[in-house]
């Protein structure tokens, strides 16, 4: 099933239990979003069983403003890598001391257009 996966708290990116006290799941376009959230923050290698996943962030060059149609293109190779997305459409807003900011809107398999914020 796409989208299937842990909710995660917003604020601390950590499990939440749902009112059973159980570890809390969700599913469908907000599954698909946390997923492809998830999926842009991951740096290649970092993900042990499988370094290939992810975005090569520190291929950009180090102290230098990188090319902004590279990120954009790896944000969204990265999006469209996730299950149950159909299309991503990145949008960088915001630069400001090494962090970078903006949002991507993912279409799902549903046809569901989803934002998600990076």
């Amino acid at each position: 099933m796409a989208g299937h996966t842990l909710l995660l708290d917003t604020e601390a990116w950590d499990l939440t239990l749902d009112s059973g006290g159980n570890i809390a799941t969700t599913q469908d376009s907000y599954g698909i979003a946390q997923n492809v959230a998830n999926a842009v923050r991951l740096f290649m290698n970092d993900a042990y069983y499988d370094p290939e996943r992810g975005v090569p962030h520190f291929l950009i060059d180090l102290g230098v403003t990188p090319d902004m149609s590279v990120v954009r293109s790896r944000i969204r190779r990265a999006s469209l890598s996730v299950d149950g997305v159909t299309d991503a459409n990145v949008e960088i807003t915001t630069i400001t001391d090494r962090v970078m900011g903006g949002t991507i809107a993912v279409t799902t398999e549903e046809g569901d257009i989803v934002d998600v914020a990076f």
